[in-house]
Formats: C-alpha cells, structure tokens, sequence
C-alpha cells in the first residue's frame, strides 16, 4: 500500500530551513505533488494516495515548521512556501507535474500556478481560499486559534506534530500559521492574480466546510478559464480524509483526462 510514512523521505536546506519531501508511488509515473494544510503533514493525505500511488510518482512536501521541517527564521508566507515547493521541484530536475494542495497547500499552490514559472500540467485545490477579504468571517476564526486551543480541540495533530519535528516549538508555529493566515500582503493570498493560471484546475469544496463558502469557491472556479468545481455533500474542509471514496475516482479522472 502506497502512503507516506517519513521515513523514506530526504531534507533539502532552504535559506535557512530543512524542507522535508518523501517520494512514494509508481516512480515511473507522471509526477504528482501535495501539499498538505496549516498544522498538517504529508500524512494527511495518505487516504488517498494508495490509488493515487499507482499510476502517480507521488512527491509529498511538509511545509516549513511542519511535519519534519524546520520553520527556519524567515516569516512563514504563502510565498514562501511557494518558493520552497519551486525549489524542490527543481531539485529534482522535475520535467513536468501536476499538484494537489489542501488548504495553505491549495493556497500555496494557486499562486505558483499564477506565477506560471514551472511547468505545471494540472492543479487540485481543497479547501483553498483564493483570498481573504477584511470583511471575511473566517478571519474571526483565525484571530482565535492560539497554541493552547489547537492543542485542545486537536490533540492527536499536536502529538502527532511533537513526535515528528526535529525542532518543535509549537508556540512559534501557531504564531506563524495565525500571521500566515491573516496576511494581507503581496505575500499573502494571490487574490486576482489567480485569472493568470493557465494549467487545468479542479476546485474541490467540502459542503460543509465552515472556512470556505460555497459562493468562495464559485468565484474562483469563474476566475479561470475551464476550471472545474466539484463541491462534495457530506464532506468537511477536509474531504481527502473525510470522504476519499467519493474524491479519488473524480481526481483519477481529472489526473488522466
């Protein structure tokens, strides 16, 4: 069974940072990278990687102060992790890929397809925000999360998170991801910049995912020329996890087509 397990996979030094990335799957198959969401891990898509992990050279990135990589002492941005996904890519002398981002990872992900300097053949967002107005109740939500809340509501991503990093310090990293969220910068959410995504897209949405409406991801799925939208009933912010039987078929097909 093909899933991540972090131990097959190798660090890469980012100005100042161990990225972590594990390579599992068909490695003769066409490359598909994930990248996963804020307080999350390269495990956390490992529901659907066993289809996935057939046809696919799956190439999962725990993103900086996650899972096995350190967070370095540069500000936590999407851009930054943009730039940290464009370097292990082409450290890898990657030809072609496609990417499959969940949340941050989603967010991460529409703005290296909007900056369209790597060859990017098809994208996947779950749960993305494209951008986060002031007026967004979602950033009351985030205003909230603190290292001792996250620690309660989620224990198991806060032992999990503890076992895993070689340099925890989850104070720090629940400081960074709430700065990462609410960021309003050039760095931050790649709002209108997302009409310039030229590669396939799939938006998929959870129905009842309470950070990102309905109405969100219809504007971004109508900001990009033939992009697709698969809203999936039933299913969380998180549906990779929460219902993987009804995502992998459609994701295999959008992969493939």
């Amino acid at each position: 069974m093909t899933t991540f397990n972090h131990q097959d996979g190798q660090h890469i030094e980012i100005d100042h940072a161990n990225i972590y990335y594990e390579q599992q799957g068909n490695q003769e198959g066409p490359a598909l990278v994930l990248l996963h969401g804020g307080f999350g891990d390269i495990e956390t898509f490992n529901s659907i990687t066993p289809r996935l992990g057939r046809n696919y050279r799956l190439i999962g990135i725990d993103s900086r102060g996650q899972g096995k990589s350190t967070l370095g002492p540069s500000p936590l941005t999407y851009k930054r992790i943009q730039q940290d996904v464009e370097a292990v890519v082409r450290h890898l002398s990657i030809e072609h890929f496609s990417l499959i981002g969940h949340s941050d990872g989603g967010i991460a992900a529409l703005r290296i397809a909007a900056a369209n300097t790597l060859p990017l053949d098809k994208l996947v967002t779950i749960g993305a925000h494209w951008a986060l107005k002031a007026d967004d109740p979602t950033r009351g939500l985030y205003t909230e999360v603190t290292a001792e809340s996250w620690r309660e509501m989620f224990p198991q991503s806060y032992e999990h998170y503890q076992a895993l990093n070689p340099a925890p310090d989850f104070e720090q990293l629940a400081l960074a991801l709430r700065a990462l969220w609410l960021d309003s910068s050039a760095d931050g959410y790649p709002n209108e910049a997302v009409r310039d995504i030229s590669a396939d897209l799939l938006v998929v949405r959870g129905d009842e995912d309470i950070l990102v409406s309905r109405t969100h991801a219809v504007e971004l799925t109508d900001r990009v020329l033939n992009a697709r939208l698969l809203n999936i009933p039933f299913a969380n912010h998180s549906p990779q996890e929460d219902r993987p039987d009804w995502l992998t078929p459609v994701l295999e097909a959008f992969l493939a087509d």
